[in-house]
């Protein structure tokens, strides 16, 4: 990733008892707020094995970008529509130092990388 800096933001998420489905549901219908910023590159929801909290992990292609999206008026509306499903929530940023693309490294099979090493 020679020259790449990706800012990476990671939300938790606890969401109140029994709307966890609908929240799902709705996350993903407005998710296009956020991944069609220009300096988004993914975003990813994760259930965690905790019940109701959910992890919101999203990239950027730079701090400034992020912070340029997290004022917006488009990001405060999606807030909004969001609010009514959390309890309590937490932010944590960071700079991405190393990724290692293990999809390149071609290995098809549980076989064939047990063989290599």
């Amino acid at each position: 990733m020679a020259g790449e800096r990706v800012f990476r933001v990671m939300l938790r998420m606890e969401i109140k008892p029994g709307l966890e489905e609908e929240f799902e549901e709705l996350w993903v219908r407005i998710a296009d707020a956020v991944t069609t910023h220009p300096a988004n590159l993914d975003q990813w929801l994760s259930r965690s094995d905790e019940k109701g909290i959910y992890y919101i992990v999203s990239d950027w292609t730079d701090e400034s970008g992020f912070r340029a999206f997290e004022k917006s008026d488009r990001h405060l509306r999606h807030r909004e529509r969001l609010h009514p499903f959390r309890e309590r929530g937490s932010m944590d940023t960071m700079h991405v130092v190393a990724h290692i693309d293990s999809r390149r490294l071609g290995f098809e099979s549980h076989e064939l990388w047990e063989a290599a090493g």
